[in-house]
């Protein structure tokens, strides 16, 4: 597996990528050291970058992240956004036989792994905090490659794809939340006392 002839093909053919995907004998390992490893360093590093050398601007007020802040936030938000992915597919497969399709964790690691590319691919734009918008844009066709993976390497019935998507979704929604709020409560939380009464 080329990462960056899968990444290309997911963004810009994903129909026909995920067929390929649903043929290739991959391991979960695989998935995670030769591309979600490597992708996922990507916002994080860009946000590091962004968030404490060119920092926030609202308006007239401009905002630096300190140093030691940015580089535990990046540090937690790698670690734990690949803690993220093997939960969401272990829910995945778990909640599979409840919609017709069978347990294969390979399968939901690949629907859930590759369908994140567009939102890693588009974290280079943390460089620019201003820009975040534009991944949070790329993160909506993560989701349209997540219900494209899922429909094909899961082989889920056509009449139950849109509640397993739409289960999966919520879960994996309540999940990032959960996440980004440890995430900014561990990494701010001495900002946040400094600046208290």
């Amino acid at each position: 597996m080329n990462l960056v002839e899968r990444a290309k093909n997911i963004l810009i053919s994903p129909a026909k990528e995920w067929e390929v995907i649903k043929q290739e004998n991959l391991t979960v390992s695989q998935m995670f050291l030769n591309y979600a490893v490597i992708l996922a360093a990507i916002p994080a590093i860009a946000g590091f970058i962004g968030y404490t050398l060119f920092g926030i601007s609202l308006g007239f007020i401009s905002y630096h992240v300190p140093l030691g802040s940015g580089i535990l936030w990046a540090v937690l938000t790698y670690v734990f956004s690949l803690i993220s992915i093997y939960i969401i597919a272990f829910i995945a497969d778990a909640l599979a036989p409840s919609f017709g399709s069978t347990k294969d964790i390979v399968a939901s690691t690949k629907a859930v792994v590759f369908s994140l590319t567009p939102a890693w691919v588009a974290g280079i734009l943390y460089v620019i905090p201003s820009l975040a918008i534009l991944v949070s844009l790329a993160s909506i066709y993560g989701l349209v490659l997540l219900y494209m993976g899922l429909k094909t390497v899961k082989d889920v019935p056509k009449e139950k794809m849109v509640g397993y998507y739409v289960v999966l979704l919520i879960i994996s929604i309540v999940i990032m939340v959960v996440v980004n709020m440890i995430v900014g409560a561990v990494a701010f939380a001495g900002l946040m006392t400094s600046y208290s009464y």
